[in-house]
């Protein structure tokens, strides 16, 4: 559907509808109706959910779909990096901590989400998604059959869902790496396999994604150019990420150390923190 030049999937439309109705039922008719919690989800968490089902609107309808999809590598480029890097850790920080001790209560739900979790299989899926989809045959594939393109999309959060869980840590009997050093390896070392792509995509001196060759040029970018901002895109903005979530996990860390000092002055410091 079109809404004043503002062009709008129904499926998109129909699944944040979903994500925000789903949350505001468990987070007050269900939750009030069972006794799961004497009160609903601070002001910061439910911002946080709002925005993320914001993002993931404005990223697939609009404009930036319509530039992404048919004109510009660069514009593709921004929206998976607000998929994949801004909207997930604002979809698990906008979920109350009793709701997902309620959901993990059952022994199904439990242990699909530690195997999801677990660092070695988050970090193999999203290096295995996002490397396999930005291969060039794949990548084209996905914008010329719109279909796949959604699987694109939907892996894409999926991944990255899995990926930013254990550095978010919202409930402990799904933690594996402490807070501190191990944690913040286990941030740097997801950014090197983007790191490397996008260097491999910007530094090319051929076009590697066919499809944006034959879109019309509305920018005075040519494809090549085109090409190399979105490389520069995934590459800079994406590590910045990366690293400003190091220094939040760093910052956690020696939060918890100075403590449990005060608690314990007698404590050596900088002891590593379990679950």
């Amino acid at each position: 559907m079109d809404i004043h030049g503002f062009q709008v999937f129904p499926s998109i439309l129909v699944g944040c509808l979903y994500l925000l109705g789903a949350w505001w039922l468990l987070v007050g008719p269900a939750r009030r109706r069972f006794g799961w919690a004497s009160e609903g989800p601070s002001a910061w968490r439910t911002a946080s959910w709002i925005s993320a089902v914001l993002i993931i609107f404005f990223s697939l309808n609009g404009p930036l779909h319509d530039w992404a999809d048919g004109y510009l590598f660069s514009a593709h480029m921004v929206q998976h990096l607000l998929l994949m890097l801004i909207m997930p850790p604002l979809l698990i920080w906008g979920l109350p901590k009793w709701l997902i001790r309620k959901a993990l209560e059952n022994r199904v739900v439990h242990r699909v989400a530690r195997t999801l979790t677990h660092p070695v299989v988050a970090f193999v899926s999203y290096n295995v998604v996002f490397i396999g989809w930005h291969i060039p045959e794949y990548y084209n594939w996905a914008l010329m059959d719109h279909r796949v393109h959604i699987i694109q999309h939907l892996s894409f959060m999926a991944v990255a869902v899995m990926m930013w869980w254990p550095v978010v840590n919202p409930v402990p009997e799904l933690q594996r790496i402490p807070t501190g050093p191990l944690l913040m390896a286990y941030v740097f070392l997801f950014g090197i396999p983007g790191t490397i792509v996008s260097a491999l995509i910007t530094l090319s001196d051929t076009v590697l994604y066919t499809w944006y060759a034959a879109a019309p040029r509305i920018t005075a970018l040519d494809v090549l150019d085109d090409q190399r901002l979105g490389g520069l895109i995934m590459w800079i903005p994406g590590m910045l990420i990366f690293w400003i979530a190091i220094t939040a996990v760093f910052f956690r860390w020696t939060s918890y150390e100075y403590k449990s000092w005060k608690e314990d002055p007698e404590r050596l410091p900088m002891e590593e923190i379990g679950p």
